[in-house]
């Protein structure tokens, strides 16, 4: 799903390289970002566009894209199994 988003912002003209690609993924990957439109718009932005120049162009490829999204809501979020986040916290968090 991310690949066509990349190849959308750079359409639209923004000359992101496959490196602020990458950067966006590995913080995605850390969980810089959850559920939060508005939080992956900031870090995506961050990430790929270099030069404010291209803010416009990049605005309209994400708002293109993800015509429609939203933040997950609240009510999911709360109704993850506490067994769930104890492996998560476990994989992640050290003594």
């Amino acid at each position: 799903m991310l690949f066509d988003f990349f190849f959308a912002v750079r359409k639209a003209g923004v000359p992101a390289s496959l490196k602020e690609f990458l950067t966006l993924l590995e913080a995605l990957d850390r969980g810089v970002v959850y559920g939060s439109v508005d939080d992956f718009y900031t870090l995506s932005r961050l990430t790929l566009v270099k030069d404010e120049a291209y803010f416009d162009r990049f605005d309209v490829a994400f708002a293109s894209y993800f015509k429609g999204a939203q933040a997950i809501p609240d009510e999911i979020v709360t109704q993850v199994p506490a067994e769930w986040l104890k492996k998560l916290a476990e994989r992640r968090l050290t003594e």
